[in-house]
C-alpha cells in the first residue's frame, strides 16, 4: 500500500548498531527520577529504524539515507527517540568513514569534519518542546554531558564545537544555516500558511550541502492539506512508482489495518496494538515480534475508552491513535475504504472475460499534464485491475541542450496497450471518454466495435463522455462505483496509481448530484485512473444487465 517503507532484511552494513549502543551507554531515559536515572533503552522497532537510517553503501562506505520520515501514532515515543538521534548526531561517530579490518563500517564525529550544528525544528515553540524537553532530560541524566563536554542550558546545548538548538518557522532566516542534522516534528501540521513548507525546504537544502540528514516525525496527515508530511510521502511514492530518480529517502509508516472496526472493541484493541507496536502496554506484549516484546507505555485501554467518548472527533481519533491517513473534508473516498477494498492476491488470467475503461489526455499549456489510464474489470467478480497508467514524471526531464523537455503522453505505448488488452483477454465491452482522443476512439470502434457485446450506443459502442450534457448519467455511474467499493462489492489490485487517483478525487456538488474533480484545476494530483475505473465498472454493470456475464467465453484475440 502507499508509502510503506521496506523492512530491514538481511545483514547490510550499518552504523545503526553502534548508534544503538552509544545511546544506551550515554543517554538517560526521559521522564524518570533525575536522582536515579535509568539508561535510555530504544525498543526493537526503534532499533530497526536506526539500522535503516544509518545504513552505509557496501562499496563506498557512505551513508545512504539523508532524509527519513518516521510516522507513528500519538504517544508512541517519536519525539524522545528523535531527540536521542539528535544527541548522537552531535556527539557520536555517525559520519561514515569506511570499514575496519573485519569489514565492519566505522565512523567519526561531525566535529572531525566541521562544526556540528543540530536543529530541533517545528512551526511553534510548543512543538519544539515535544523533542527539546526529553532531549534535555536525556542529556542531563546521562553521561554524555560530562564525557563530551556539553554545557546543557534550558534553551541551547553548547558543544566544545557547535551547538544543539531549537528553531521555529518564525526565525528571521535560516538560509545557509550549517546544520548537519535536523529533526522536524509534527510535519502533518507544517503548511504554507505557517511557514512550514519554506522551513522544511530550507533545512533539506542546508543538509544536502553538508552531506547531513533530517528526520520527520509526523502523525497521520490529512490528504489535500498540502502539509510537509503529505509532500514527503508523495516524494517517496514517486520513487516507488519510478516517476522520480531521487534516492536516499526512508519512509517508515505503520497504521492500524483498514478493516479495524471502531464499534467493535476487540477489533479496535487489535488495531491499536498493531499501530502502537512495541510501545503498547497490552499485557500480552507487542504483536510485531515473535516472541513478543514486553508491554510498553502506551495505555491501550485508556485510548480505547477515548474512542467511545462522543465529544471526540472520529477522524481525529483515526489520525492520532490509529495513525490512519483518512481523508480531506471533500474527499470522495477515504484511505481506509480504498485500502479495505484492495485484494493483491487476485490475478486476472489471459482469456478471462473483462471490460475496459479509458480516460486520456495529451498535454496542457501550463502545469502538470493529466494522466492517461486504461483500467480493466473482470466480469465474474468485479475485480478492477490496472493495465496502464501514463503519468508525467515528478521532475521534468532536461534535454542535452539544457532545456526542459515537454512531457506528452506516449500515444504509441497507449495504443499498443489497448491492442494487447484486446488480444490477451476476452474483452466484451469498453467505455472511453474520448476527450482529446476522438480519432483514436473512432479507430477502436472500427477495429473492435463489431466484437463488443456491450456497447455505449449503436453508432458509438466505445464513446462514453464524462463531460457535457450527460451529467445525470455521470453522477449515477459515480454513485454506483462508490457504493460498490464502500460496500465491498468490488475489489481492486491496489496499484499505486489507481489508489492515488481514487484518493485524489474530490466531491463537487452539481445540479444533478455529486461529481468528482481534482482539488483544483492546476493540481498536480491526478484522478484519471479513478475515472477510467468508474467507466470500467459501469461497463460491467451494463454487461451484467444484458446477461453477458453468464455466457461462455468465445474466441478472443486475433483479427475480427
Amino acid at each position: 500500500m502507499p508509502w510503506r517503507g521496506p523492512d530491514f532484511e538481511g545483514e547490510r552494513p550499518t552504523l545503526g548498531l553502534y548508534v544503538l549502543d552509544w545511546m544506551m551507554q550515554n543517554l538517560a531515559q526521559p521522564g524518570r527520577d533525575e536522582d536515579d536515572p535509568e539508561p535510555f533503552l530504544p525498543t526493537q522497532e526503534q532499533a530497526d529504524f536506526l539500522k535503516r537510517f544509518y545504513e552505509v553503501h557496501p562499496v563506498t562506505g557512505k551513508r545512504i539515507i539523508h532524509r527519513a520520515l518516521l510516522s507513528r501514532p500519538r504517544g508512541w515515543g517519536k519525539s524522545p527517540f528523535v531527540g536521542a538521534i539528535a544527541l548522537a548526531e552531535a556527539c557520536a561517530d555517525v559520519v561514515a568513514d569506511g570499514f575496519d579490518a573485519y569489514g565492519e563500517p566505522v565512523g567519526r564525529p561531525w566535529s572531525s569534519k566541521r562544526t556540528p550544528i543540530v536543529r530541533i525544528a517545528a512551526v511553534t515553540e510548543q512543538q519544539t518542546d515535544n523533542t527539546w524537553v526529553p532531549l534535555l532530560e536525556m542529556a542531563k541524566g546521562g553521561s554524555v554531558a560530562a564525557d563530551y563536554g556539553l554545557e546543557v542550558l534550558d534553551t541551547v546545548i553548547y558543544l566544545p564545537r557547535g551547538k544543539i538548538e531549537p528553531i521555529t518557522s518564525s526565525a528571521s532566516s535560516i538560509k545557509g544555516d550549517p546544520a548537519c542534522f535536523a529533526s522536524l516534528d509534527q510535519t502533518e501540521e507544517w503548511k504554507e500558511s505557517n511557514g512550514g513548507i519554506k522551513l522544511a525546504k530550507t533545512m533539506r537544502f542546508n543538509a544536502t550541502k553538508l552531506g547531513g540528514s533530517i528526520v520527520e516525525t509526523p502523525n497521520a496527515f490529512t490528504p489535500g492539506e498540502g502539509s510537509v508530511a503529505e509532500r514527503s510521502a508523495a516524494d517517496y511514492q514517486a520513487i516507488i512508482d519510478g516517476r522520480s530518480r531521487a534516492r536516499g529517502i526512508l519512509v517508515d509508516h505503520r497504521e492500524a489495518p483498514p478493516e479495524t472496526d471502531m464499534t467493535d472493541e476487540r477489533s479496535l484493541v487489535e488495531g491499536l496494538r498493531y499501530a502502537y507496536g512495541d510501545s503498547s502496554d497490552h499485557p500480552d506484549g507487542c504483536v510485531l515480534h515473535d516472541p513478543p516484546c514486553p508491554p510498553g507505555w502506551s495505555p491501550i485501554e485508556r485510548i480505547t475508552a477515548d474512542f467511545y467518548d462522543t465529544s471526540n472527533d472520529v477522524q481525529d481519533l483515526r489520525a492520532d491513535f490509529l495513525n490512519q491517513i483518512t481523508h480531506a473534508s471533500d474527499a470522495w473516498l477515504t484511505q481506509p475504504e480504498v485500502r479495505a477494498s484492495s485484494d493483491l492476491g487476485k490475478v486476472v488470467e489471459p482469456g478471462e472475460r473483462i471490460v475496459l475503461g479509458f480516460d486520456g489526455s495529451r498535454k496542457r499549456a501550463r502545469g502538470v499534464t493529466d494522466a492517461t489510464a486504461l483500467i480493466g474489470c473482470r466480469l465474474s467478480d468485479g475485480h478492477v485491475f490496472t493495465i496502464g497508467v501514463w503519468e508525467q514524471p515528478a521532475r521534468p526531464e532536461v534535454g542535452a541542450d539544457g532545456k526542459l523537455v515537454e512531457w506528452q503522453v506516449p500515444v504509441v505505448e497507449v495504443l499498443a496497450a489497448v491492442h494487447e488488452a484486446f488480444t490477451t483477454y476476452d474483452v466484451v465491452g469498453m467505455y472511453a471518454d474520448p476527450a482529446k482522443w476522438e480519432s483514436h476512439v473512432a479507430d477502436w470502434e472500427a477495429a473492435y466495435g463489431p466484437r463488443l457485446k456491450v456497447q455505449a450506443t449503436r453508432n458509438h459502442p466505445i464513446e462514453w463522455w464524462m463531460t457535457g450534457g450527460r451529467s445525470l448519467l455521470i453522477v449515477r455511474a459515480l454513485e454506483k462505483f462508490h457504493t460498490a467499493l464502500v460496500e465491498g462489492e468490488l475489489t481492486h489490485d491496489g496499484s499505486s496509481p489507481l489508489v492515488r487517483h481514487l484518493l485524489n478525487s474530490r466531491r463537487r456538488k452539481t445540479r444533478s448530484g455529486i461529481q468528482i474533480m481534482k482539488a483544483n484545476p492546476d493540481s498536480p494530483d491526478k484522478i484519471d485512473a479513478a475515472v477510467a475505473a468508474v467507466l470500467a465498472w459501469q461497463c460491467r454493470l451494463d454487461a451484467i444487465a444484458k446477461g453477458i456475464a453468464a455466457e461462455e467465453p468465445e474466441m478472443f484475440g486475433g483479427t475480427f
